[in-house]
């Protein structure tokens, strides 16, 4: 069961939008700011938000920025301002569709199917292991629920160790399959591209284990 955030600061609109996503069979809690909005989403995992634009205390689309900065989940904006500008600032800051006030429910709960399924498709081309996800479409890594920068053969490195979980992998088999060839300097080029790959790991660097005298595996200890 989808669990489906609804954060306006107008009473009426949040029983509104509630009736309609029980009667479709979803799970669903409020909020009344976008301040709010933000604390439940650090101690809580929701399939979508339903956020409107203009609140007190935290806007929806500072709200949607902060939330998108620390989870994937989708958002559906809501406002009373349709202008293009609007409409093209709120997918600027995250969000994945825009519906302007007044709405249909029913509508909204089209919408909401749409961008559940969009979702539910994308995170099928998601690895996680550990603390760590890639979105293998995107090329984006998320580590400890974070967005991370990583260079382009930082993120191809990460992907193959990660794939070959549990795998003790030679400095030469990593040469290949990430450079695509041999080269003479292989032990200090993977070497210190290990170095940097684990600089922006974190805590999750120890997830790269170093095979004295051989190569590296990735392994994630209990």
């Amino acid at each position: 069961m989808a669990k489906i955030l609804i954060v306006d600061d107008e009473p009426d609109i949040r029983a509104l939008i509630c009736r309609y996503a029980k009667h479709e069979g979803y799970d669903t809690a409020e909020a009344s700011d976008g301040l709010e909005a933000v604390l439940m989403c650090c101690n809580e995992d929701f399939d979508v938000i339903i956020m409107d634009a203009m609140m007190p205390e935290l806007d929806g689309f500072s709200a949607c920025k902060k939330i998108r900065s620390i989870k994937d989940i989708p958002v559906i904006m809501l406002s009373a301002r349709g202008e293009e500008y609007d409409k093209l600032f709120g997918f600027e800051t995250g969000a994945d569709d825009y519906v302007v006030k007044p709405f249909s429910p029913r509508e909204l709960m089209a919408r909401i199917k749409v961008v559940l399924n969009r979702h539910s498709k994308a995170v099928a081309n998601n690895i996680k292991v550990g603390n760590i996800e890639i979105d293998t479409l995107g090329r984006v890594v998320y580590i400890d629920a974070k967005r991370t920068e990583l260079t382009a053969k930082e993120y191809d490195l990460l992907l193959y160790l990660v794939k070959n979980i549990g795998i003790v992998l030679t400095r030469d088999q990593i040469m290949e399959a990430v450079w695509g060839y041999e080269y003479y300097t292989a032990d200090r080029t993977v070497d210190w591209q290990i170095k940097q790959l684990r600089s922006h790991m974190g805590k999750c660097r120890d997830y790269i284990v170093t095979v004295r005298g051989v190569g590296y595996k990735f392994e994630i200890k209990k």
